[in-house]
């Protein structure tokens, strides 16, 4: 046989050999495709849409952090009918560590629902990359054979992990910072079976058409292997539209900062509760409300329940004599006080004493008698006597230049007896007595009664923004604003200023400046010197009132302090009450609120110095 039929042989084999391998690997595809097809059989149509749950909006502080926020949450299932038992210790294992929940939960989750075998959730609360990972988790699944096809008629059907949305979950980044005042939710399933959430309280109640304001997104298009949908020219996409944000005045870390402060003194002052606000003496905006009694809205314990309400605008209460001021400024406003006048004490009966001090005034009205709480070394009392020292009986004495109508109707001015308009729900209005309504039976002379002790701020109830609000005309030229705490509502992007806020001027320019000159001569000379801080021009009035319950006094107090603070460029009201100090023991004289609510107000300034609010300065002369 010659050489060149031998290598032409071999050239035939080389071919031959190559064309079976290409057959081979040729087969080897079209059964891998096959099996592919076979898999994609089993999964659901290949054609799909489906929706995108929205979420509702943020609550944001002023220095940009999230307060409260919603996230998705997903449901996890898987039908145990499809489940292969002999690789259920596997299908454990992996879920439990890919989801993060305990082995032993899931097993005795599984073991029960294979009693009576069919849907069973493993986890409503998944977050979205543990669902992710899950959908991943499912393919895998599947090709690991965990789940096998059942039999129905007309085919076969394959179901394994199902992971979907179940709905949104409402988060506190800061636990209990700003309650009560950002308040809290509840959960309701919606029209399409998700979870979503509405507002109960706070500003999660007040705002709670536009945070839940939202619209679904909508995609359609071919799915994938891993069950994602494949996007391209004749795909769907609208996007989801969540809930608007809400942007408050208030900065996180001053908010912090007083609640820490209050922490403090609660348990110094073994207090009920203590309240502090601060407000933009010009603008109106919050920007800071804090109380001591507050709460986790994720996690609400019966032991809550107390601290649930924004007492602040909710607790109505006698608020003693920070409404002094408030009742001379009416008096001042219409004229009728004359400059450098003297008021008769109602001191002369018995001797002073060895540091000169006359008895406390008693003044007979009627059946009544009113007294003083301060001795005075003199009979006659100017009007700056009258407001440093608290004087009831002075301060009754201009009361009763008004008419019945004349008080209550400037009263009613000073925002009495009607809501602040703060934007926050379940505001309380509080009470004044029509007190000319008493003057047609008057033998008893009822009307001077009325006016003489709602004048110092018994007789009546208030709210505290009520009295927060009313001393902002003091330092604004008698004009009075309106409390705010959300700065503006973000909607796609775009800000929206509630724009129908009105302030309104309620006593005159000159008036205002006489009271706010009385305020700060109170701080320091007065029962304010406590809040004295070189550099910043202070202003304010204490007020001690016991608490009325059922028609009695009992021996317990509120005290309060009620100011403002200037630096020259900033300006600020503020206001501090503290409810029920401690009145008995070593430190009975705490219930005093030259002893609790003014440490409080001076700590609050404090740290409106250290966060840069306000900035001392030397040609500010406080003395």
């Amino acid at each position: 046989m010659s050489s060149k039929f031998i290598e032409k042989d071999n050239k035939i084999k080389k071919i031959m050999i190559l064309f079976f391998f290409i057959l081979f690997l040729l087969i080897i595809l079209l059964i891998s495709i096959f099996d592919t097809m076979k898999s994609f059989r089993q999964l659901p149509s290949l054609e799909t849409s489906k929706k995108e749950l929205s979420v509702r909006g943020d609550i944001i502080s002023k220095d940009n952090f999230k307060i409260t926020t919603s996230k998705k949450i997903y449901k996890a299932s898987i039908d145990t009918r499809h489940l292969d038992i002999n690789k259920k210790e596997l299908f454990i294992k992996l879920f439990s560590i890919y989801s993060n929940i305990p082995y032993t939960k899931l097993e005795k989750k599984v073991n029960e629902s294979l009693k009576d075998p069919g849907n069973l959730v493993l986890s409503y609360n998944i977050d979205s990359k543990t669902a992710k990972n899950l959908k991943e988790l499912g393919f895998k699944l599947r090709r690991l054979g965990v789940f096998i096809s059942r039999k129905v008629q007309g085919g076969k059907i394959l179901r394994g992990l199902s992971v979907i949305e179940s709905g949104e979950k409402r988060l506190y980044s800061y636990e209990d910072t700003l309650t009560p005042v950002v308040g809290y939710i509840t959960k309701f399933e919606s029209k399409n079976g998700k979870t979503k959430v509405k507002g109960i309280k706070g500003l999660e109640k007040k705002y709670d058409d536009l945070l839940n304001n939202s619209k679904d997104g909508i995609l359609s298009g071919n799915r994938d292997v891993l069950s994602y949908i494949s996007f391209n020219k004749n795909s769907t996409i609208k996007q989801r539209v969540d809930g608007a944000n809400l942007v408050l005045n208030i900065p996180l870390k001053l908010q912090k900062n007083n609640e820490m402060i209050l922490d403090i003194y609660k348990e110094k002052l073994k207090a009920q509760e203590i309240i502090v606000s601060i407000m933009d003496s010009k603008t109106g905006e919050i920007i800071s409300l804090a109380s001591s009694n507050r709460f986790n809205p994720e996690r609400i314990y019966q032991k809550d329940i107390p601290s649930l309400n924004v007492n602040a605008i909710e607790y109505q209460y006698e608020p003693g004599s920070v409404i002094k001021p408030i009742s001379i400024a009416l008096v001042l406003d219409k004229g009728r006080i004359k400059k450098n006048e003297l008021l008769f004490a109602y001191n002369t009966k018995g001797k002073a004493n060895k540091d000169g001090e006359f008895p406390r005034g008693q003044y007979k009205l009627g059946r009544f008698t009113i007294k003083d709480d301060h001795q005075f070394k003199k009979h006659y009392l100017t009007l700056d006597d009258i407001v440093i020292f608290s004087s009831n009986i002075g301060t009754l004495q201009y009361a009763q230049r008004l008419s019945g109508r004349e008080f209550y109707e400037g009263m009613k001015k000073f925002g009495f007896t009607k809501k602040t308009g703060i934007d926050l729900p379940y505001e309380k209005t509080g009470v004044i007595p029509k007190v000319w309504q008493f003057a047609a039976n008057d033998k008893k002379n009822e009307d001077n009664v009325f006016k003489a002790t709602v004048s110092y701020g018994q007789g009546m109830t208030a709210t505290f923004m009520q009295i927060l609000k009313a001393y902002s005309a003091f330092n604004n030229d008698g004009v009075m604003v309106t409390p705010k705490i959300v700065s503006y509502v973000e909607v796609e992007g775009d800000k929206y200023i509630d724009k129908t806020i009105k302030n309104e001027q309620i006593i005159s320019k000159k008036t205002a400046d006489e009271i706010k000159r009385l305020l700060i001569k109170t701080v320091n000379e007065g029962t304010g010197k406590a809040a004295k801080i070189e550099g910043l021009e202070i202003g304010g009035k204490t007020g001690t009132a016991q608490i009325a319950r059922r028609g009695k006094y009992l021996k317990e107090y509120i005290s309060s302090f009620f100011g403002f603070v200037n630096d020259g460029e900033n300006s600020y009201t503020i206001g501090v009450t503290v409810m029920d100090p401690i009145s008995t023991g070593k430190y009975w004289y705490y219930h005093y609120a030259s002893w609790s609510a003014v440490p409080v107000f001076k700590e609050v300034i404090d740290n409106l110095v250290k966060l840069n609010y306000l900035t001392p300065k030397n040609d500010i002369i406080s003395n």
